[in-house]
């Protein structure tokens, strides 16, 4: 098994306001020798911006802002703005996150020269209700004892707002970098990660272009759970890393136990010239909850991966820990490498 070093509590929420009921789930950078690190933010009643902070090396703080640095602005996002991810594409920075109303949770993004101003590009994955993702691709939804039907339909939720309530789509995260000069990005319906295949700007994410790609939805499914430690259910975790031998993703696992949900991080390769194709997977999870303080918090069992910083070979992991505080953990990343191409798919 790869070895992986915990290496402990990163930082936790403070008295201040915005961030007084929890720190968790950092969208982070490198650049040079500082790591810029976008975290949600949690105030009291679950509301959510997104705080910063500015490490030197991997660990070392040297600037926590003491005021939110992405708010909510839209009805879109009145609720939060929840478990942001970054990457940095020619010129600009992209920050996608999770924009929740109360009701519904969809994947949005903001973009920035300087990673001070942001420009809110708004929800940017389908807003479709279950009924219509249903209608459009029937015949998935009827794999694998209804799996989409079980995590999707939320009759019950309608039942009790006057809102209309979507299907949530979360875990938006970009590639890095352009394919063929085109943009890539991961998201995830429940339970699986699905891949968007290659668009040139963003406006071409129309009504049109969705109604396709439903259509062929199996087709954009990249991941689907395999393993014991992710058997309920696999979500987005980390941007994508480039290597020569591949893709590296990070992503999270999710199984149910006597004590609720278990959340771990889990490792996957994917093709370098087409990531629809997974190389290789880690048959049991990179890491998992096991300190106190990813066992006991806001929400117990979680480990929650969002962000990774390379140093030399070692590759730093930032997540959430227990949806209440931040912690990092290292691994050798040749080291990784070589053991996801020993459990090749």
């Amino acid at each position: 098994m790869i070895e992986v070093i915990k290496k402990g509590i990163l930082f936790e929420k403070t008295p201040i306001e915005f961030e007084n009921s929890g720190v968790l789930n950092p969208g982070v950078i490198k650049e040079g020798e500082f790591v810029h690190v976008f975290y949600r933010a949690v105030s009291f009643n679950n509301y959510s911006s997104i705080g910063y902070c500015k490490l030197e090396g991997p660990a070392t703080i040297l600037k926590r802002n003491k005021t939110p640095l992405i708010v909510p602005e839209f009805d879109y996002e009145s609720h939060g703005v929840e478990d942001p991810r970054i990457v940095k594409i020619d010129e600009l920075y992209y920050l996608s996150y999770t924009a929740y109303d109360g009701i519904n949770a969809l994947g949005a993004l903001a973009v920035s020269s300087d990673l001070i101003h942001w420009e809110k590009k708004g929800i940017i994955v389908p807003q479709l209700t279950y009924d219509e993702f249903n209608q459009l691709a029937p015949q998935e939804n009827m794999l694998n004892d209804n799996k989409y039907i079980r995590y999707n339909d939320q009759h019950l939720l309608q039942s009790i707002t006057d809102k209309q309530v979507l299907l949530w789509d979360k875990n938006l995260i970009f590639f890095p970098r352009k394919l063929n000069g085109k943009f890539y990005f991961l998201h995830r319906i429940k339970p699986d990660i699905q891949i968007l295949v290659g668009i040139e700007k963003l406006e071409d994410l129309t009504e049109e272009f969705w109604e396709n790609y439903f259509s062929n939805f199996k087709e954009n499914i990249v991941l689907s759970s395999k393993f014991e430690h992710e058997i309920s259910y696999i979500g987005g975790g980390c941007p994508p890393i480039e290597t020569e031998d591949g893709w590296l993703l990070i992503y999270h696992g999710v199984k149910d136990s006597l004590n609720g949900y278990i959340y771990s991080a889990c490792a996957s390769l994917l093709d370098l010239e087409n990531p629809q194709k997974e190389i290789g997977r880690l048959p049991y999870p990179l890491f998992e909850p096991s300190k106190i303080w990813e066992l006991k918090g806001e929400v117990n069992n979680v480990c929650f991966p969002t962000g990774t910083a390379l140093f030399g070979d070692t590759l730093y992991i930032y997540y959430g820990a227990a949806d209440e505080l931040i912690a990092y953990a290292s691994v050798s990343l040749s080291a990784l490498l070589i053991e996801l191409k020993k459990n090749k798919i």
